[in-house]
């Protein structure tokens, strides 16, 4: 598709110029009429979701683990890696990002597994790279694990993780209750085969010798306090413990345990969308079914594999293996930037809004009682899941957009299952409040902390403890149907943000990318609450936004903000995290402001194609510091949302949105 650039110019949008306007409302015109283009027929809309090489790395290993080789899905995806391998020899956790050893390590092994010769220009630039960073003895957790089920690291390589947690009841220290969601769908099957230790199957007979520093056999040291803290070198001592006692476990129990595990998976399969609907746990369920002798015919393996499969992506003619899929969050996206670029006059309830309510209400959680349930018994679902099915797992975040997407539309004041939905909604994001205050994204009073330092959580990402983002979401749906900061519940979760702000007025972004994201969330959170512009806490925020606006009018954050000390590098400029900062002022009060105005020009001057504006950079997360995530949809809704709603507030009374986002 030709790349269309409109160039940058005075506009005198403040004064509502012509020129400036006619401007807007082409560049509304040609991103609406794309977006629309891109609903799929049942109404949802449906991105790309990319993470980094460890995904589709991940999936060559399993195929080697397996020996069940897809001789196309293994090329295509090995061309993927080469083309993201970056030129200091490595891959980083996000574009533009540093040599991750753990993410090199696994794209290298991949690579070697698909045929390429360790000699080649590429497979060399990345060995140096990963033997400067220690070798493959410094890769994390979870890259040693795979390594030692190939048999290249000994056991002894990584913590010890007893199958017999499973045995343990809610009170003990440990129990599947006190993790976050994705923890546990990952870890369950992974219990087994820590437990089973299979070796894979590598038919190629792939070793990686030279990504070793010294021979693994001679580290003694593997374990180490992943924090630093008390907690740290307690667990380092109980690992110690643990490898002697673990041999002499009686048979039976194991064994229980092993049952339990499996049933527990079992459970959760949910067909051909899979376990947790991510793809680190249902690559771990396909390898336990296999470690436990189930032939690759059996239906609940078959179907494991199926749903690993279905997480392929095209990109430049190269598949990639997404993570997950994201369907529920972008279709409650692309409808919120559609709804705000309709006629402001016009029905609310155009086809294309028509449609993405009546797919919603075919996703709502209604009849499941998920996982969350061990912290709420008794709360009736009520809540969207991220993906397509996920229904054990439903998300407070989704569940929210979903909600405020649905009172937008109008429908309920004329279709009763509406009406249904938001009251089952809203009674459940209610319900799912946090005793502090705040809300999580998948479980209610997720505090757990100390575990967080076990050695096995060296990714810091065990739990799921309420974040900004999150919170101000659900805040600004209760809103949005009618509450304000006077209803107990609403002043709670302002009350909890308020104590959260950042000393530099910031809010921290758990899932979007950073304090640009927090910071957008929570403005719209306080305006729908009724926050006046002149409070201090939206003020300081102000004061921030503005601050960190770059010279070319837009705003930008990478994902190296994550670490304290990196916290104020500047980022390029892009369009998504623009339209989050533009909209986060216009909730503030600030629609007439030049920060505003320049972000504006600045979408209007940016390249892009059709309705997607040129972004390269990874403007979410999963895990801070971890896994990072490129939301393909976010360069098209986003920025579509942020144009319209300043050209409906330049056009109205008002000066600050009505709605909760």
């Amino acid at each position: 598709m030709k790349t269309t650039r409109i160039m940058q110019a005075p506009l005198d949008f403040g004064g509502g110029g012509d020129a400036g306007f006619d401007s807007l409302d082409r560049v509304i015109g040609e991103a609406m009429a794309g977006l629309k283009a891109r609903q799929r027929a049942d109404g949802q809309w449906c991105f790309d979701l990319e993470a980094d090489a460890t995904i589709p790395a991940e999936y060559i290993m399993l195929e080697h683990f397996l020996d069940e080789i897809d001789p196309e899905l293994e090329a295509r995806q090995a061309a993927y890696l080469r083309a993201t391998q970056a030129d200091h020899g490595g891959w980083p956790l996000y574009y533009g990002g540093e040599c991750n050893v753990s993410a090199t390590v696994k794209a290298y092994i991949a690579l070697r597994m698909v045929g390429d010769s360790p000699d080649a220009p590429h497979m060399a630039r990345a060995r140096e790279a990963i033997l400067a960073q220690g070798g493959a003895a410094k890769a994390n957790v979870f890259t040693r694990i795979a390594l030692a089920l190939f048999g290249w690291l000994p056991w002894t390589a990584v913590p010890v993780m007893p199958v017999e947690m499973m045995l343990l009841p809610p009170w003990a220290p440990f129990h599947l209750s006190k993790v976050s969601y994705w923890s546990r769908t990952v870890i369950v099957p992974l219990l087994i085969l820590m437990a089973l230790k299979p070796r894979a199957k590598n038919p190629r007979s792939i070793t990686i010798d030279e990504l070793f520093v010294e021979p693994p056999t001679r580290i003694k040291a593997w374990i180490t306090n992943p924090t630093g803290r008390y907690w740290g070198d307690f667990f380092v001592s109980l690992d110690k413990v643990l490898r002697v006692v673990e041999p002499r476990f009686p048979r039976r129990m194991r064994q229980r345990a092993i049952d339990k595990a499996m049933a527990w998976t079992k459970e959760r399969l949910n067909g051909e969308d899979g376990l947790g609907g991510i793809f680190p746990a249902m690559a771990n369920s396909v390898m336990a079914f296999a470690a436990l002798g189930i032939p690759a015919d059996d239906p609940d393996r078959a179907v494991a594999m199926r749903s690993v499969k279905k997480l392929m992506a095209v990109d430049a003619g190269n598949l990639f293996c997404q993570p997950c899929v994201s369907p529920v969050w972008d279709t409650v996206l692309a409808a919120q930037a559609v709804l705000e670029g309709e006629d402001q006059h016009a029905v609310r309830a155009t086809p294309e809004i028509t449609r993405a309510v009546d797919w919603l209400l075919s996703r709502q959680v209604l009849d499941v009682v998920g996982d969350w349930a061990h912290r709420r018994p008794g709360l009736r679902p009520g809540g969207w899941a991220f993906q397509d099915r996920n229904d054990y797992y439903p998300d407070t975040d989704d569940t929210a957009v979903a909600g405020m997407v649905l009172e937008r539309s109008g429908l309920a004041a004329r279709d009763p299952r509406v009406r249904e939905a938001l009251d089952r909604a809203a009674e459940w994001i209610i319900g799912m409040q946090s005793k502090d205050g705040g809300w999580a994204a998948f479980d209610a009073d997720n505090f757990h902390t100390f575990l967080n330092h076990i050695p096995f959580a060296d990714h810091g990402a065990l739990l799921d403890p309420p974040s900004a983002d999150v919170t101000a979401r659900c805040i600004s749906f209760l809103c949005q149907i009618g509450r304000d900061r006077r209803d107990p519940v609403v002043a709670r979760g302002v009350e909890w943000l308020r104590r959260d702000q950042e000393d530099d007025g910031s809010w921290f972004g758990r899932w979007g990318t950073n304090y640009i994201y927090g910071t957008w969330s929570v403005l719209c959170a306080l305006n729908a609450a009724g926050v006046p512009a002149d409070d201090p806490a939206m003020r300081r925020a102000i004061a921030w936004l503005k601050q960190r606006q770059n010279a070319d009018g837009g705003w930008g954050e990478n994902g190296q903000t994550y670490w304290q000390e990196r916290r104020d590098e500047p980022g390029a400029s892009t369009a998504s995290q623009t339209a989050w900062a533009t909209m986060a002022l216009m909730a503030a009060g600030e629609v007439d402001s030049e920060e505003v105005r320049r972000g504006i020009r600045f979408l209007l001057a940016a390249p892009r194609s059709g309705e997607e504006w040129n972004e390269t950079w990874y403007t979410a997360v999963g895990f801070p510091r971890v896994f990072y995530l490129r939301y393909h949809g976010y360069r098209s809704y986003f920025p579509l949302w942020a144009l319209a709603r300043y050209r409906n507030l330049t056009r109205s009374n008002s000066r600050r949105p009505t709605t909760g986002m």
